[in-house]
């Protein structure tokens, strides 16, 4: 059986599945989906051969049952098979979980219990997660921040034998953004449209597969914000406003937002010029990333940011309604940019 982890990770909870060496109670939990997903379907998949599973795999719904139901499920033992697997879905919604502690006390050593509880974690000072975390592993799935995202991006097409270039890779990021179902679908469109002896996405396979102009989007925007360019902003701003689908101030506001804030930290660095004590200053993935902020403060003081600043809160809260009976959010989008630029 796998060993107790205090700190348990995606990557070592499929390392072990992958080995074979199973817990007998896995739960999952948290905001990101994805992963609890993932594993869940591995277990589901893999554990038991498909002639095994009429028999020895139950896939139950929290709403549909209890947790005195489910713990009887996990006490039965397996047909024919190394082991019994329970899966229950939707694990948020299961009522009295006391009966369910009892079993998690001492629970059957052939019974593998998966419990996905999504769209929030579990109380950690109540004894359900506690005797979980005792008998087996407990994993939260927590979100990912957009700063993430692009490494998540690379990670995923390299482990699938491919590789992307930096501008196609924040083309993706901020026209799908942190919902990974969905990111990962998209990237396994790139992937598919990739010949054998090329492996390399670019910007042009981007805009063709998954329809993001290369020349009008959000990466592109904000370049032309970072370098003071007013003329291609507003061409880019007037093709956002002629397609909606193409950029909204809902994306937007984020993505700027977090530019201009760690542009404000930036100034604090200790060697703001150099590219590599900048980015580790900022956190930031690589010393490419650092240019754009380079760039920033010298075209913008510390003053005007902190402008920018208090504008993006401005046009958040007209976005909001507050103060703000009419503007259209592309009449308020185009406000902001040229606060920005003049």
């Amino acid at each position: 059986m796998v060993e107790k982890k205090s700190a348990i990770s995606y990557e070592s909870i499929m390392k072990d599945l992958k080995a074979r060496k199973y817990s007998p109670v896995y739960v999952l939990m948290g905001e990101e989906p994805f992963y609890i997903d993932k594993i869940c379907d591995y277990i589901s998949e893999n554990v038991l051969q498909p002639e095994e599973r009429d028999f020895n795999q139950t896939v139950v719904f929290g709403a549909d049952v209890t947790g005195a139901q489910v713990a009887d499920l996990c006490k039965g033992y397996p047909m024919m098979a190394e082991y019994r697997v329970v899966v229950v879905k939707e694990a948020q919604n299961l009522r009295n979980l006391e009966a369910l502690e009892k079993y998690l006390e001492n629970p059957v050593k052939t019974t593998i219990l998966v419990f996905c509880h999504k769209n929030g974690k579990l109380d950690s000072r109540k004894k359900f997660s506690a005797l979980a975390a005792k008998a087996g592993v407990v994993f939260e799935s927590k979100k990912l921040y957009d700063r993430n995202l692009p490494g998540f991006i690379e990670t995923y097409l390299k482990t699938r034998k491919a590789t992307i270039e930096p501008k196609a890779t924040q083309m993706v990021a901020d026209h799908v953004g942190a919902d990974l179902h969905r990111l990962t679908s998209e990237l396994d469109k790139l992937l598919i449209s990739l010949p054998e002896n090329d492996r390399r996405v670019t910007p042009e396979i981007v805009e063709r597969e998954i329809g993001v102009s290369k020349d009008f989007n959000a990466f592109e925007l904000r370049s032309a914000i970072v370098s003071r360019d007013v003329f291609k902003a507003n061409q880019i701003i007037n093709y956002f406003d002629n397609n909606p689908k193409s950029g909204s101030l809902f994306t937007l506001l984020p993505m700027l937002f977090t530019y201009f804030q760690n542009l404000m930290i930036a100034y604090y660095a200790p060697n703001r010029q150099n590219e590599n004590e900048l980015a580790k200053f900022l956190d930031l993935r690589s010393a490419w990333a650092a240019r754009e902020y380079i760039t920033g403060m010298r075209n913008y003081t510390g003053v005007k940011v902190m402008a920018i600043i208090e504008k993006f809160k401005e046009v958040d809260a007209k976005i909001k309604g507050l103060d703000n009976p009419s503007t259209p959010v592309g009449e308020l989008m185009k406000e902001l940019i040229f606060f920005i630029l003049h």
